[in-house]
């Protein structure tokens, strides 16, 4: 909220929508806005934000009913950072770490309508998040190979992101080569040594962050 002040008997709520991924939160670039009565603030905010939702959350209602008594107001900010946030040491941590970066837009998963960073995850022409991400392409139906890749296979690489350690994990996979903006030729190169070094280990080449390449294996016993 930017203004306490009613007009004609209600103020302006703004709902900014947070994705949680493995990166960290992200900050919404969109927001809606809501009209409540100024005198139900209190109990719109306990109806929104659910007390049982652990990423659930409202200022004290100490400090509301003070900014509402004296009827604080400010211009409506056009981008949330740090500075605009008046409360900032109420929000839980990892909140409070998504303002110092930028908003970035922000859409629902295909497959469980989490909310996720758009053009992150992409998969068969499908947004989804990092977990969905995961366990598709890097499940056990994902595109593993136990021979090296030939030239056409490079052209065709999944590409997303990141790849997240602690979803890996849980997988059964990890990282065994991360190559950061390598020449293309030399990619492939050490890429195709390390599967002929590791035939009997099945192996994934995925394309992260638009110039890097990270190659993952199943783990031993997985």
């Amino acid at each position: 909220m930017s203004s306490f002040r009613a007009d004609g008997g209600a103020i302006t709520a703004y709902v900014v929508p947070i994705a949680w991924t493995p990166a960290g939160a992200v900050i919404g670039e969109q927001w809606e806005s809501v009209r409540i009565t100024l005198s139900g603030i209190v109990d719109w905010a306990d109806r929104t934000f659910a007390p049982e939702d652990e990423r659930s959350f409202i200022a004290p209602v100490r400090d509301i009913e003070l900014l509402a008594r004296i009827e604080w107001s400010a211009p409506a900010p056009q981008e949330l950072d740090e500075e605009a946030v008046l409360n900032l040491d109420d929000l839980p941590e990892d909140v409070a770490e998504a303002f110092a970066h930028a908003p970035g837009p922000i859409l629902q998963c295909a497959v469980c309508r989490r909310l996720c960073v758009r053009d992150e995850f992409v998969w068969k022409e499908r947004q989804l998040c990092a977990w969905d991400y995961h366990s598709q392409v890097f499940g056990k139906r994902g595109p593993w190979r136990e021979e090296p890749y030939e030239d056409h296979h490079f052209e065709t690489l999944s590409s997303c992101a990141y790849v997240a350690p602690q979803l890996l994990a849980e997988l059964g996979v990890e990282v065994a080569l991360a190559l950061d903006a390598p020449r293309e030729e030399t990619a492939r190169r050490l890429v195709n040594a390390l599967l002929e070094e590791e035939r009997s280990r099945p192996h994934l080449a995925v394309r992260v962050g638009g110039d890097g390449i990270r190659v993952l294996r199943e783990q031993s016993g997985s």
